[in-house]
């Protein structure tokens, strides 16, 4: 399960949703009325959305490892992302902000991921004892 991305839950959440019907997705989870008297709905696509975000914490918490297995991770992450991609460009159902920001969620995961595994990877080279330290080869 730890090479799984776990976005590919949120995405494939909102692609069954939006492929059985558009109307699901705009169905109301809760609709609260503010003290300002504004009604506040939160739907199903928002609640993928929420999902999808504590998802993506997730995601970078992963990326923090320094494995074979978490280089492993960020390729898988990179197809899903290419995929929600392709999915967003050519799925007519998937044509939406919705999705366009769960896709924007999975880039942050990739480009997060690579970033914080390169920075733990170059914290992890020693670093003196060189060439270029300064210190005399006799």
């Amino acid at each position: 399960m730890r090479l799984v991305p776990l976005m590919l839950l949120a995405l494939a959440a909102y692609a069954v949703v939006a492929l059985s019907g558009e109307t699901l997705l705009a169905a109301a989870v809760v609709a609260v009325t503010l003290p300002s008297g504004s009604v506040w709905t939160f739907d199903v696509a928002d609640l993928i959305l929420a999902f999808g975000l504590v998802l993506l914490f997730v995601e970078i918490l992963k990326a923090t490892r320094t494995s074979v297995a978490a280089a492993l991770d960020h390729g898988l992450s990179m197809l899903v992302c290419v995929a929600a991609l392709l999915g967003f460009l050519l799925v007519p159902a998937l044509g939406t902000s919705d999705f366009f920001l769960l896709f924007l969620m999975t880039l942050i995961d990739v480009v997060a991921g690579f970033t914080v595994s390169l920075m733990g990877a170059r914290r992890d080279i020693g670093y003196g004892g060189g060439f270029g330290d300064g210190a005399s080869r006799d």
